[in-house]
């Protein structure tokens, strides 16, 4: 699909993703082969490394497409927020582990770990980065759901953001506004803060039920699709290869999905389960938050789309994920102590 991006060159982004793929692979490999006793070991370094960077971002990060979120490294830019995703996970996971229901149950055994989703939350946002800072709070509830925080406090919480939606409103930035604004009418200005979705509706819709061929699609090829190669290339696949080649990228991404969440569901350690869950929660909501946001069901946020979206760190964090994913199933007879 890069290679499609680029009206049918490798340049400039299918090389530079196939290089990023095979150095995340190995890293995938090294992760996966590695004991989990060791991720467990070292779970709060790296949210703490990663929580570093997102301060780091706020001294000397650059801003690109006006948004603050990267860290030039002179070899690759990098995104911090993103191996916030993978150290929350893990930290989260370890804190939960071996939690008895009645120390859930506590309000001050939830006050770590709110803290620990809340502060890089807060963080994300200013940057701003309201996808991925959304990410990290329903990845972070998703396992206080599994670690046995009873519904009641979820619809307690829900209220409180509720009652705080006109503070958080004024927080957002302008153009966040008028994203949500255009997501409720995307015909009130097509031209302008509508013209993302608006154009992605019509090169999915042109696509019909088999789609326009391989190099072929009109809408992405003559550029009235924007960020093609980025958050918006599921648009492009919809357009060359229609609703058939849709359904079966989605079920591909099912596919993996069941088969992490199996693997998760069969471990026998919880910080193992807690991983393998966090992680393919996070993974089901990239995959859905992009499809959703390119066909209008859900507001546009800066989301890629998992191993096809052209992006660095992004593909090695997902790489990387899915080898602490393989780590817990391969290492599945180690019992991990408190």
């Amino acid at each position: 699909m890069l290679y499609s991006a680029a009206n049918g060159s490798l340049y400039p982004w299918g090389v530079k993703q196939l290089g990023r793929f095979g150095v995340g692979f190995l890293l995938m490999l090294v992760v996966a082969i590695t004991d989990s006793r060791t991720w467990f070991a070292n779970a709060y370094l790296l949210y703490g490394l990663s929580l570093l960077l997102l301060i780091a971002v706020e001294v000397m990060g650059f801003i690109g497409m006006g948004a603050q979120r990267w860290i030039d490294l002179y070899i690759f830019n990098l995104q911090p927020s993103e191996l916030m995703r993978v150290g929350l996970v893990l930290a989260l996971a370890r804190y939960f582990h071996g939690c008895s229901l009645q120390e859930i149950g506590r309000v001050d055994t939830l006050m770590i770990p709110a803290c620990m989703i809340i502060v890089p939350t807060l963080l994300v946002m200013r940057q701003p980065d309201l996808g991925t800072a959304c990410m990290l709070l329903l990845s972070g509830a998703a396992l206080f759901f599994v670690a046995g925080v009873r519904i009641w406090k979820f619809a307690i919480m829900g209220g409180g953001v509720l009652a705080f939606i006109p503070i958080l409103w004024s927080c957002l930035h302008t153009y966040q506004q008028q994203r949500i604004l255009i997501f409720l009418n995307p015909e009130s200005d097509p031209m302008k803060s509508g013209y993302h979705v608006t154009q992605s509706k019509i090169a999915l819709g042109s696509g019909g039920i088999w789609g326009k061929g391989f190099l072929q699609g009109s809408q992405s090829h003559l550029n009235f699709l924007p960020e093609k190669q980025t958050d918006f290339i599921f648009t492009m696949f919809g357009e060359e290869f229609g609703l058939i080649g849709a359904i079966i990228l989605m079920s591909l991404y099912a596919l993996l999905i069941i088969h992490n969440f199996q693997i998760a569901l069969q471990c026998r350690s919880q910080f193992g389960r807690f991983v393998g869950i966090g992680l393919t929660t996070t993974f089901f909501l990239y995959a859905f938050i992009n499809m959703a946001m390119v066909m209008g069901i859900l507001p546009v946020v800066g989301i890629p789309l998992p191993f096809i979206s052209y992006g660095g760190t992004a593909m090695m964090t997902l790489l990387v994920s899915q080898g602490l994913i393989f780590s817990v199933a391969l290492h599945n007879d180690i019992r991990v102590r408190r």
